[in-house]
């Protein structure tokens, strides 16, 4: 071959080698890279750090994965983001998504299609406080007090409503007061209300903080009233309350509570459902570590208070 011949050559063969390291770079560049936004809650509240931990989990074990969790207004607003599309993934009570996927409560003529769970976390037990010092014992008794019912429209609030209602007690019945936890916290303590609900995993921040400087008192919600709502609102579980939960009450509480659950949108298909779902389930060290509620997430309760239908992936992974 002559000179020009061998210069032909190489510059065909460069070229080719050009060609293919093109096309490797845009495959690896766009189709392996997948970005995914976590909803989670505000940042003192159980959903934040899990989140976290969820994003360090995907972004580790899913190759080519971006993921990243957002401070979010919790439970409503995350599934607002989930239909918009400002998020994929997020953590939501199980009885909102039902809301949601029912279109009754705050989603009452605006129900939200295309929701799939990946699975049921851990339970959020609807916390009724009150100090010891008032009296009440009962939530009977809460009739003609001034009662913390959680945000208005928020999960909390339909929580409240829900149990109350159970008893025979309607808001006519009771001074509402529309509080956030840390508003519920600080008006109990300065005795500017009696009594106040808290839907979260125990123990809860806002609940510690009242009990560091007065005796609390938690309010039981009895296996009979528990199971009248149970029948009406199938997303509640019953749940024991251990004794000592929080400083200085030692009695063990019998209430209820909803599930923290993780959702996805359209975005995430079967395919990345089944892998987002093995990663997460086979790095639970990691996501127990994040939260002390986190401790509850195990494989074999995944499934136990879902309300919504599964992402095939999310559904084949348990099923294995």
């Amino acid at each position: 071959m002559n000179f020009t011949g061998m210069k032909k050559a190489l510059a065909a063969g460069l070229a080719m080698v050009a060609m293919t390291v093109a096309l490797v770079g845009c495959g690896s560049d766009t189709a392996e890279k997948k970005f995914l936004n976590i909803g989670t809650g505000g940042t003192a509240g159980t959903y934040y750090p899990i989140g976290g931990a969820m994003a360090e989990i995907l972004n580790k074990d899913i190759q080519g994965m971006n993921a990243s969790a957002q401070s979010t207004g919790a439970s409503v607003a995350n599934i607002n983001m989930l239909k918009d599309g400002s998020v994929d993934l997020a953590i939501v009570q199980n009885d909102i998504t039902y809301y949601a996927a029912n279109g009754v409560e705050m989603f009452k003529d605006k129900k939200v299609d295309g929701l799939k769970g990946i699975a049921t976390l851990y339970p959020e037990t609807c916390q009724a406080v009150t100090l010891d010092s008032s009296g009440i014992k009962s939530i009977a008794d809460l009739k003609g007090k001034k009662v913390a019912v959680g945000a208005a429209g928020s999960g909390v609030e339909a929580n409240a409503r829900q149990i109350m209602e159970a008893y025979g007690i309607t808001y006519n019945d009771i001074q509402v007061q529309y509080l956030s936890f840390a508003e519920a916290a600080n008006a109990l303590k300065d005795g500017n209300i009696d009594a106040a609900f808290l839907t979260a995993g125990y123990p809860t921040s806002a609940i510690q903080d009242i009990a560091s400087q007065h005796k609390v008192r938690l309010l039981p919600v009895e296996a009979d009233k528990a199971d009248a709502l149970i029948a009406k609102y199938p997303f509640y579980t019953k749940t024991v309350i251990p004794a000592g939960t929080y400083a200085g009450f030692n009695e063990e509480v019998p209430a209820v509570s909803v599930m923290a659950m993780l959702v996805a949108n359209d975005k995430v298909d079967d395919k990345l459902g089944y892998a987002l779902t093995k990663a997460l389930f086979s790095n639970l060290d990691r996501l127990h570590a994040a939260h002390a509620a986190a401790k509850a997430i195990v494989k074999e309760k995944a499934m136990e208070g879902m309300s919504l239908p599964m992402n095939a992936g999310a559904e084949k992974f348990f099923k294995e």
